[in-house]
């Protein structure tokens, strides 16, 4: 995650941010994706479900975390 102080908020720190959140979406997608492939396939390799589930629930919360971040920086610019 970002860090910045109040007083440190620049283009540069949110944009570096917004940067962050790509790729994290990004990475969600194929998590989303890959699920969702795992899901078709049951109940072969049901093994893997709650280690996959897991991770995209991570994956999907530190978005949720950054959105919520950038929004908060965006209102005090």
């Amino acid at each position: 995650m970002v860090q910045a102080t109040e007083t440190e908020l620049t283009e540069q720190t949110i944009e570096e941010l917004k940067l962050q959140i790509k790729r994290l979406n990004s990475k969600a997608g194929q998590m989303k994706m890959d699920l969702h492939d795992l899901a078709e396939g049951l109940p072969k390799d049901y093994q893997k479900l709650t280690t996959l589930a897991a991770q995209t629930y991570e994956i999907y919360r530190q978005l949720h975390e950054l959105k919520s971040q950038l929004k908060d920086w965006e209102k005090r610019r």
